[in-house]
């Protein structure tokens, strides 16, 4: 008769039980009425340790080490949302675009998934889904539709990645249950769709500029010789511009609910064009937003001529008072309704019609492939590169973030020991922007003409 193998023999830590098995060590206990065997070690001591930490758990009714709470994808999805919009906290358009890059993995799991757990995913499945999924380009609901760019699709599965690491660390996920979308390696996903990116020569500036009328000029003059982002520009106040000695300050108004891309503060030099043309656009006026909406009076509206202390105290009294009519403390996207609000009734302009006014303006001066005034921002960094502006001045007056990594181009800790002197920045800058003479004589001529 065949000898019976002796099974591998138990150990025991209180309520725990770990044991050898084909050359890894095992737990197992009962979690309530649920039953737990895991795999946890490879040597004996490994799994002696765990046991017992396992066990003074199960005595203190304290969630154990490889428990976690089952959740739908949507469920998921809400509490990330909510993280970033109360505990991060990140910036409402930051959140709007995490909203809306979530939002294909959840009509995925409504499409596709007969589970809707969250950890029911198939990285694969989702990603040919998505390929097929056709938008709206840059969110226009009447623009004709286009599956997504490589651009968008990696941005997509970037943030989907970011909620599951989110949700490992709010244990919703199986112990061991590895992040499907890290397996993805988006950083090295191929861009071959990309849109082209304009850049402008000295020739098609001026005609650009020539084909402007007097409201879109100053907007896009500026933003071509300083290199602003079009939401610095509509949001840069009066008093963040010194005339005097030809300086533009790019600051954040967290009171008012604004911020900078990169939180990165920062102060851009003025060519003597760029101060006349600032000067003629700001008239007589002392404060509020340097560019107003085309035929907005602000001597007619309560908001039209107030600085930056004065709008903070107005919304301030707005959040008060929609405050004491609730309940609930009012979230950041409510009060980022009522900053928007504000800035609107002291006359900001809207990023989309800086866009149209640009597209328009293009259009007329035969620039048809330009369609973004982001086009702006890479002439002013290419007219630089061209200029042999040092790569460090190139950086502060862009305000772009230092990059430890050799090959994206960045800095690195150069920036951090390298300190740049704004006399040297200054006169960097204007040695630049002389190169391209044509459009600084039209601004002169702009500014001198006896147009309304």
């Amino acid at each position: 008769m065949r000898r019976r193998k002796k099974s591998a023999q138990r150990k025991r830590v209180g309520r725990v039980s770990y044991y050898l098995h084909h050359g890894a060590w095992y737990l197992y206990y009962r979690d309530g009425d649920r039953p737990v065997r895991l795999r946890v070690a490879d040597t004996e001591g490994e799994a002696e340790q765990i046991a017992a930490q396992v066990n003074a758990q199960l005595a203190s009714s304290s969630p154990t080490l490889f428990s976690f709470t089952s959740v739908s994808f949507s469920e998921l999805r809400q509490a990330f949302l909510n993280h970033h919009e109360t505990v991060a906290p990140s910036s409402p358009a930051t959140i709007r675009r995490y909203r809306s890059a979530t939002q294909h993995l959840e009509n995925y799991f409504n499409e596709c998934r007969p589970s809707d757990l969250a950890h029911a995913i198939r990285t694969d499945h989702f990603v040919a889904w998505l390929r097929k999924q056709k938008v709206s380009p840059n969110g226009h609901p009447n623009t004709a539709k286009r599956v997504l760019r490589d651009k968008g699709l990696r941005f997509v599965l970037e943030v989907c990645r970011s909620v599951y690491i989110y949700a490992a660390q709010q244990r919703f996920l199986p112990p061991y249950f590895e992040n499907p979308f890290s397996k993805l390696n988006l950083e090295r996903m191929r861009i071959e769709d990309a849109k082209p990116i304009f850049v402008f020569d000295a020739e098609d500036e001026l005609r650009f500029f020539q084909k402007a009328d007097d409201w879109t000029f100053p907007i896009h003059f500026i933003l071509a010789k300083t290199g602003l982002r079009s939401g610095e520009l509509i949001h840069l106040l009066i008093e963040d511009v010194d005339l005097e000695n030809g300086w533009l300050h790019v600051r954040n108004k967290p009171e008012l609910h604004w911020k900078i891309k990169t939180r990165r503060e920062r102060s851009v030099p003025l060519i003597e064009e760029a101060v006349a043309v600032l000067r003629r656009v700001i008239g007589n006026r002392t404060a509020g937003p340097v560019f107003i909406r085309h035929q907005f009076d602000p001597l007619n509206s309560p908001l039209g001529n107030l600085d930056q202390m004065a709008l903070q105290e107005e919304l301030r009294q707005r959040i008060s008072h929609a405050d004491s009519g609730s309940v609930l403390t009012l979230s950041q996207t409510m009060e980022e309704k009522l900053a928007r609000a504000v800035w609107r009734e002291a006359g900001v302009i809207r990023s989309e019609r800086v866009r149209t006014s640009f597209i328009r303006t293009a259009k007329s001066a035969d620039l048809k492939q330009s369609s973004c005034p982001k086009s702006w921002r890479h002439s002013f960094a290419t007219l630089l590169q061209d200029a042999n502006v040092d790569p460090l001045i190139r950086q502060v007056t862009l305000g772009h973030k230092p990059s430890e990594d050799a090959r994206s181009g960045g800095l690195g800790m150069t920036g951090v020991y390298t300190h740049t002197r704004a006399t040297t920045q200054k006169r960097e800058i204007e040695r630049a922007l002389r190169f391209w003479p044509q459009s600084l004589a039209y601004a002169r001529q702009w500014t001198n003409s006896n147009k309304a």
